[in-house]
Parts: C-alpha cells; sequence; structure tokens
C-alpha cells in the first residue's frame, strides 16, 4: 500500500523552504544513547497489557509503504520522502488501551531523554507510523533508525528518532523540544505553530537590553526590532524566535547562542562574532554581514537572499557579504542549505 500526500500546490506550509534536491539534514542529536541493550519497543501505561517487541519481531510484521513530505520547524521541508513501516494504531489495538488514558508519550534512547506526545484523540485523524526504512534501506541512525515514529502533519520534531517506548498516560507531559526550546505542543505546519512562549520578565529584560548583555539568558521571542545595540553580548543566549530586523547590532557577540528561526532582516551585523551558534532559519536577507564570522556555526535553512516560494511583498534585499565574511566551508553551506540559498553565497566569492 502506498499513501501519497498533498497535491504539489498546498505542499508547502507557510514561510517553509525546500531543501536541497535529496538532503535530509540533521537537527539535533546525530545518534541514540549508547548501550548494550537490543533494540525493542514496549507499549505500557494504561493500557490492559503491555507488550514488548523486539526489532526482529517488528521487521518480521506485514508493511506499508509511505511517502510523504517532511517539515522541520527550522523552516526546511523535503518533498516525496519514501518510508516503510507499521501503523501506530494497529500496535496500540493489540495492547487494548484503557480508560482513562488520553495522551501517548513517546520516549527515546536518548542521552538528552527525549520525548514528545501526541493526543490519543488526534491519532484516527494524524495515523501515525512506525517507520523502519527510508528508500529502501534500514533508516540510517543519524536520522532516527533503526526504529522512528513519523507523524504526518506536524513539524518534525513530533516523528521522534530512536523510539524504544511509548506510555499511555491521562495527563499530557511537554517533550523535550516542547519544554527546553518552548516549541508548541500541537505544531502544525499549516497554521505555523512552531513556538508557545511564556512572557518574558519585563523587568529583567529592561535591565539586560540598557546593560545590553544577554549572555546566558533565555529570551526566546524577543522583540527588538529597530533597537540600537551594538556591542551586545549576547554569548550562549537562548534566543530562539527573536526578532532583531533593522537593528543596529555591529560588533554583536552571539558565540554559541541559539538563534533558531530568529529574524535579521535589513540588521547591520558588521564584525558580529556568530561562531558555534544554531542558526538554523535565521532569515539575513538585507542584511550587512561584511565581517561577520561563522564560523562552526549551523546554518541549516537560514536565508540570505530571496527563496521561491516566498511573497513577492516579502522580497528584501539580498545580504550584504564580502571576502570579510568568515563562512563554514562549501561542502557544509551545500548540505545545509537550499540549491539557491548555497549558489548566492558561493557566487559572493
Amino acid at each position: 500500500m502506498k499513501i501519497q500526500n498533498s497535491p504539489v500546490s498546498d505542499r508547502l506550509p507557510p514561510n517553509q523552504q525546500l531543501a536541497a534536491p535529496g538532503k535530509w539534514p540533521v537537527v539535533g542529536e546525530k545518534a541514540p544513547a549508547e548501550t548494550n541493550q537490543p533494540w525493542s519497543l514496549t507499549i505500557d501505561g494504561q493500557v490492559c497489557q503491555s507488550l514488548t517487541w523486539t526489532l526482529e519481531q517488528l521487521l518480521a510484521m506485514p508493511m506499508q509503504e509511505i511517502t510523504t513530505d517532511l517539515h522541520c520547524v527550522t523552516r526546511w521541508s523535503q518533498y516525496d520522502l519514501q518510508f516503510r513501516g507499521i501503523p501506530l494504531l494497529s500496535l496500540l489495538e493489540q495492547a487494548n488501551l484503557q480508560a482513562p488514558g488520553k495522551f501517548a508519550i513517546f520516549h527515546a534512547r536518548s542521552d538528552r531523554n527525549h520525548t514528545t506526545s501526541l493526543p490519543l484523540a488526534d491519532l484516527g485523524e494524524l495515523k501515525p507510523w512506525i517507520v523502519f526504512y527510508h528508500n529502501q534501506q534500514p533508516i540510517e541512525s543519524r536520522h532516527g533508525g533503526p526504529i522512528r515514529l513519523l507523524v504526518e502533519g506536524r513539524y518534525l520534531y513530533k516523528s521522534l528518532k530512536w523510539l524504544e517506548r511509548i506510555t499511555i498516560t491521562e495527563e499530557d507531559q511537554l517533550g523535550y523540544w516542547e519544554g527546553e526550546a518552548g516549541y508548541h505542543n500541537h505544531g502544525d505546519p499549516w497554521k505555523e505553530e512552531r513556538y508557545f512562549l511564556p512572557g518574558l520578565n519585563h523587568a529583567q529584560l529592561k535591565q539586560a537590553m540598557e546593560s545590553r548583555d544577554l549572555a546566558n539568558g533565555k529570551f526566546s521571542g524577543l522583540h527588538a526590532e529597530g533597537m540600537n545595540l551594538s556591542q551586545l553580548n549576547a554569548e550562549k543566549a537562548i534566543l530562539r524566535n527573536a526578532n532583531f530586523d533593522r537593528c543596529q547590532l555591529t560588533g554583536a557577540n552571539f558565540s554559541q547562542s541559539n538563534l533558531s528561526n530568529a529574524k535579521l532582516r535589513g540588521a547591520d551585523l558588521r564584525n558580529v562574532n556568530f561562531t558555534s551558534a544554531d542558526l538554523e532559519g535565521v532569515d539575513f536577507r538585507g542584511a550587512d554581514l561584511r565581517g561577520a564570522d561563522f564560523t562552526n556555526a549551523s546554518l541549516i535553512a537560514a536565508t540570505f537572499t530571496h527563496q521561491p516560494g516566498m511573497e513577492a511583498a516579502d522580497e528584501w534585499n539580498p545580504a550584504q557579504i564580502d571576502n570579510t565574511t568568515k563562512l563554514p566551508p562549501e561542502e557544509e553551506l551545500e548540505e545545509q542549505l537550499t540549491p539557491e540559498q548555497s549558489h548566492f553565497l558561493r557566487c559572493k566569492f
């Protein structure tokens, strides 16, 4: 059986961009936790009977082919990825769920103890999969193999890597990305449910902005559009989804910070230190990046020039880049960026 997703014209959710053909960027951990335990999958919690299947038993079950699109919260998408696996509902039926169970909590074999959750009431619509093969080959470990959850219709952080346990509970539990990164617990890409963030402490924020010192702080969702923040110290700061559009940020230090999905359009970023920063999904269009240092930075799905599929009314000028801009090696740019973005950067040198 082959499941096919929506028509081409309806396929790209808001503010997403296509990854390079054949590329599947790796976000987050790249390998499961090291253990000598053989792979298995357990369903427990509010069930009539806890069940455990070995990997071999799972692979012997009848499987179906799935062709789907992936949409990462860091703004990259990829069309027509092929998987083979088992419907999650077929396994849950065998465990015979009990009331008052309302949520499925998915646990990964992960050093960070990754989890995520789905309401049981949504499973009929979402039809999640437990998948083992990608393009007819076992899923690579860096992509979540040998056992991965696949949830179509949600951002990719809901498709948990290295799945080894499913617990049925009455109460929901925020997963790793939802609790630590502030990602939305629902995660519908068509509604652009990327973040669900608590309000900032305004007194603390005011003091930090006046001193231009955000180092080691948590300021996700910060709105600083148009401000003069030259020489800002934001080393190791959490600034996901921040808005620095048109800011004066010359000489700022964002080393080892997390700026995923931030807006830096039209900002003066001359001589900014972005070394080892998480810049996944950042929009740099119109920014002055002369002298900026991107050494060891992650630029997955970052935007430097207009991308096909963007609204014409949203067409900012390309970023300013010259031979003083320190970029990652060309092979890393080709791996992390869309063809349009990597071509734009290569043509600058």
